[in-house]
Formats: C-alpha cells, structure tokens, sequence
C-alpha cells in the first residue's frame, strides 16, 4: 500500500478529535488549567494575569481575556 498524505491527515484528525477535553473535566490545578488553555489557544501559552479572592472563590484572570475559578465540586468553569 501506497503512502497517502490524504489519509495520514484523516488519521491525524481523528485522534485530534478523540482527544478533544471539555473545560470541566481538566483537572483542578492551576498547571493543568494553563497547560488545557495553552492547547486550546494553538500552543500559544497561556499565563495568570492576576489572582483574587471573590466571595470566597479564588478567581483567576487568564492572559487569554476570560476569568475562571472552580465550581463547588472543584471543575473548572469561565465566570
């Protein structure tokens, strides 16, 4: 069989696909919040502009323009 650029890009797609993580499920450190944000945003890292305590929630402005902090069971949201 014949090498296929074709299919090696459909192949790449989909373990891209399969691969894919939602924001909820990374885990609850802040090294793995940087690390989902910097893949989400092309490899471009991703950093902590400020830190801060809201109504008792610690609340993290990320350099990518959003705000997160945890839910009560510890997910990672967008606020």
């Amino acid at each position: 069989m014949a090498f296929s650029p074709e299919i090696e890009k459909m192949s790449q797609a989909f373990v891209k696909e399969e691969d894919e993580q939602w924001l909820h499920d990374v885990p609850g450190t802040m090294q793995a919040l940087v690390n989902y944000l910097s893949r989400e945003n092309n490899g471009i890292r991703v950093y902590t502009k400020r830190t801060s305590v809201v109504n008792g929630r610690e609340v993290h402005e990320m350099s990518n323009g959003l705000t997160y902090a945890k839910d009560p069971e510890g997910r990672w949201e967008v606020i």
